[in-house]
Parts: structure tokens; C-alpha cells; sequence
């Protein structure tokens, strides 16, 4: 027997009893306020949360803030009359000088500011990895308490590819400097609709 073989042997004698899995992860303490916590967590790890009644203020918004961005795009109906149509269908590599991509979230979660991004809601896979800026809409009654109920929330669902993110690109790793934007986004705005 060559020692590869006798270790992978002492850990195949040396298992923990199985255990069943806890019957239910739902989050126990709701008591607090899930828009102030996604806020805090959002603006804490780089990102912005501008909280709108409606796709008009919006508009707005981004109309004013967005002036000197030349490439606009939107998978959001509401918001096509001031972003660039029919790109849909480029080739990726098409998008890379994108300035700002607005997208929409299935969901939130307070715990940690992570939004729940499905292909279908991208269009392109691509697309929020890409641009300078992310804007993504999520809906305020779809923001969370916990990752637990996040994972209840997506289930057995069907789709191609999905993502969590959160908050602009970033890495510390490099002389412990935190830099945003270092493979992605560099900046990230979350619009909390309603």
C-alpha cells in the first residue's frame, strides 16, 4: 500500500457520524429593519442605495447624475427611452465600453447587501461584469432578512446561469490597499423601488 493510499484510507475510517440537515433555516429574529440593514451592509462595502417610489425618479436621477456617461444601457422596458436600444443581441465583447448598465434583481438580502441576478434579467452574461458602473433595481418588498431565506427563495427554479452580487468590484489583497473596481464595476448603485 503506498502512503497516498494509507492516508485516503484513515479518512475513509475516520468519517463523523452523519447527522440530518436542520428541518427549517429561516431566518428567526425578524424584528429588524431589512431596507436600513441592506443599506448599511450596501454603503459599507463601496456601493449606493437610493431608495425611489417610481421608474420616473429613476429616470430622473439618472438623467442628472449621468450627463457625461456616452454608452447607457438598460434591460429595463421603464427605462428605455434614455438608454441605448437594441444591444441586446451584440456580440459580448461589444459592451466594453459601457459606461453604466441598469439591471433588475429577483431579489435582495439585508445580511449581506447581495442581490439575486438570473441570465434572463442580464440579457447578457456579460453585462454587469463589464461596465464602468451597475445600476440594479430591486423591488422593496423582495429585500430578505438572511442568505437562508434567499436560498429558500431560489429553490428547485430553473435557469442557466445566476449570481449574488455585491456591491462594486474590489480586492484588498494588494499592499492591503482596498481598491474598487479592480476586475468589474467600480462603482454600484442599487435602486430600492417602492
Amino acid at each position: 500500500m503506498t502512503s497516498r493510499d494509507a492516508i485516503l484510507a484513515k479518512v475513509k475510517n475516520n468519517q463523523p457520524a452523519t447527522r440530518p440537515l436542520p428541518a427549517d433555516l429561516s431566518t428567526l429574529n425578524t424584528d429588524f429593519d431589512k431596507i436600513d440593514a441592506f443599506t448599511n451592509i450596501l454603503t459599507t462595502i463601496g456601493g449606493a442605495v437610493i431608495r425611489v417610489a417610481n421608474f420616473d425618479e429613476i429616470k430622473d436621477y439618472l438623467l442628472k447624475e449621468n450627463q457625461d456617461k456616452k454608452r447607457i444601457i438598460s434591460t429595463l422596458p421603464e427605462l428605455q427611452e434614455i438608454t441605448e436600444l437594441n444591444w441586446q443581441h451584440n456580440d459580448p465583447h461589444s459592451y466594453e465600453n459601457v459606461d453604466l448598465a441598469i439591471i433588475k434583481a429577483h431579489f435582495g438580502v439585508a445580511e449581506n447587501a447581495a442581490l439575486w441576478i438570473t441570465e434572463d434579467l442580464m440579457e447578457q452574461r456579460v453585462v454587469p461584469f463589464i461596465c464602468q458602473q451597475l445600476a440594479v433595481v430591486v423591488n422593496k418588498a423582495d429585500i430578505l432578512p438572511t442568505m437562508h431565506d434567499a436560498y429558500s427563495r431560489i429553490g428547485n427554479a430553473e435557469y442557466g446561469f445566476g449570481v449574488f452580487i455585491a456591491g462594486p468590484s474590489k480586492t484588498a489583497d494588494i499592499e492591503q490597499s482596498l481598491v474598487l473596481g479592480a476586475h468589474g464595476p467600480k462603482g454600484m448603485t442599487v435602486f430600492i423601488l417602492g
